[in-house]
């Protein structure tokens, strides 16, 4: 049984012999080869055959996590190490690597760039350095190359130290190598600690690739992986380990052409995978974690691309395994115009909490329920209280139909489930024309608050709506006002999210705007004004196809 698996995900990648024998070449311990050719479209390259290496052939793709993941199923080594196939090693680099390995360490070698080949011209041998099919030489004019194989790994530049920004992308991290705590580790004996990796290379042990789900396949093929493999070794409690007793050399193709990634990587997906990669780790949604990510922000901190701002809005979030469960309700009547209603719906869903919703109509709406009622207060406070009473989440945020929500509303966690918490971050926007306006608001449609308070008090409205009818002296906002003797009280209290929400105003709202001070018996504060292009944390392109369909 071998000791170490090194594991190859291979679509349509020319250079893949030359890189298994490379590593043949080049490896001293009890080491042998898993490569997968994940349905090849081009011709497949001669291949070594050794009894030390294992080929698995899809007849169609799986993508690059599911196939790395297939090899490491045939695997009965203690360590896995997933590898790029277009790479170079040093000598012995298997177990140099294992010298120094650990249980709880995700390990990586110094990475060069790799020089892998030179198209040389046919008629005057002119190179060029590797790169997309010449189209012709720049000396004689000649339109016919060949590649000139050179497979040297540079010794410049060497990265050591990688990071993520607040996006999240991959960044590599040179200060951080300047910095005398990864002077001091490295001195002592060779290894320093990288926030994140690039995810060409990197080492482990079997186990714990298993464990902490390593080449998770619901964040797509391809993308973003040496941050999900960085951030999982770290937030579950090990450590990210550069190892500078050896290296390995990785060719870089980011020139398109036939000089690009092997697999199909259309933006969409890799925005997907930045995405599910976020969600996981920004918001400490990851089951397997123990530390949230401002731990590891704070640990490598200064870090670059991360602003001041950010790193404020992270810090000491808890993880949400920790927290109480958190879901949304949302009400609507089914009146106002498709396209806001399309717009707001798909901003909520976009969230990822629980929904439950009742509207007057069915709808594409988390859990739905239709509710038979006619539009007005006590109806619409039926149905909030009916999605209360459906909803099993702790904490509730309310949302409207004609409101879009900003993510960063939904950070917001209550601290006293006897205080009913208001969105103060608000913007409210005419739709016939783009004109904003912003004050002091505390609307229903911000309200954020514990389940159970929250059925009390509806429960309670609603009876005496029942019994003495609905008047504007009883509100909206709960407890914003003392006009009202309720039975069971709860205080209220104002929060602002870092970017507004903003409530469209248009023709069939159940309440009208004011768009002028004047209008308000007593002068609004923190009065402001703009327009629809101006409302920080929202994209130009996303509010204008509201105004462009009213």
């Amino acid at each position: 049984m071998a000791e170490l698996s090194i594991l190859i995900p291979a679509k349509n990648e020319e250079f893949l012999g030359i890189t298994i024998q490379n590593i043949l070449d080049n490896i001293e311990g009890d080491t042998e080869i898993i490569a997968v050719l994940d349905g090849y479209e081009t011709e497949i390259p001669e291949l070594p055959e050794d009894s030390r290496v294992t080929y698995i052939n899809n007849i169609e793709s799986k993508g690059q996590r599911a196939g790395t993941n297939q090899a490491c199923m045939l695997s009965s080594a203690k360590y896995v190490m997933k590898v790029d196939a277009h790479c170079a090693f040093d000598k012995g680099f298997d177990v140099k690597l294992m010298a120094k390995m650990r249980d709880d360490y995700t390990m990586v070698p110094v990475m060069r760039n790799l020089h892998a080949f030179d198209w040389e011209c046919f008629s005057c041998g002119k190179l060029t350095y590797q790169g997309p099919t010449p189209t012709e030489c720049k000396d004689c004019g000649c339109d016919d190359h060949h590649k000139k194989m050179r497979w040297i790994g540079k010794n410049n530049p060497q990265s050591v130290s990688y990071c993520f920004d607040d996006e999240p992308h991959f960044q590599y991290f040179k200060k951080y190598s300047k910095r005398p705590e990864y002077k001091a580790m490295k001195e002592k004996d060779n290894l320093t600690e990288s926030m994140s990796l690039q995810g060409s290379a990197f080492l482990l042990t079997r186990d714990k690739y298993w464990e902490l789900n390593i080449s998770d396949e619901e964040l797509g093929s391809w993308g973003s992986q040496g941050i999900e493999v960085a951030c999982k070794t770290w937030l579950s409690g090990g450590r990210v380990i550069v190892n500078h007793d050896t290296w390995y050399a990785h060719m870089f193709r980011t020139q398109g052409g036939d000089f690009g990634f092997p697999y199909n990587n259309p933006g969409k997906k890799v925005q997907s995978a930045k995405k599910g990669v976020k969600k996981l780790f920004f918001d400490n949604n990851w089951e397997g974690q123990i530390k949230p990510l401002s731990w590891l922000i704070e640990k490598f901190w200064p870090v670059d691309g991360w602003s001041e701002d950010m790193r404020q809005r992270i810090k000491n979030w808890p993880l949400q395994k920790d927290l109480p469960s958190r879901g949304i309700i949302y009400y609507s009547d089914n009146k106002l115009k498709w396209s806001i209603a399309q717009e707001c719906r798909k901003q909520i869903k976009s969230i990822g909490l629980p929904i439950v919703s009742c509207t007057l109509k069915k709808s594409n709406m988390g859990k739905n329920i239709v509710f038979d009622g006619e539009r007005g207060y006590e109806t619409m406070f039926k149905q909030i209280l009916t999605a209360l009473e459906a909803s099993d989440s702790e904490i509730i945020y309310f949302t409207e139909h004609d409101v879009l929500y900003h993510p960063s509303h939904f950070d917001f966690i209550p601290k006293d489930r006897n205080k009913f918490y208001y969105e103060g971050n608000y913007w409210v926007l005419r739709a016939n024309d783009g004109h904003a306006v912003s004050y002091d608001l505390s609307p229903l449609s911000g309200l954020v608050a514990y389940r159970e308070e929250l059925i009390t008090h509806f429960k309670e409205r609603i009876k005496m709506i029942q019994d003495v009818g609905f008047s504007y002296n009883m509100g909206f906002e709960p407890f914003t006002h003392k006009r009202i003797k309720w039975n069971t009280w709860y205080d209220f209290e104002i929060f602002k999210s870092e970017y507004p929400c903003i409530d469209i105003a248009h023709d069939k709202n159940v309440t009208n705007k004011r768009w002028d001070k004047s209008k308000f018996r007593r002068e609004p504060k923190d009065w402001k004004e703009t327009t629809y292009d101006k409302i920080s944390g929202w994209s130009k392109e996303q509010l204008e196809r509201i105004i462009e369909n009213v």
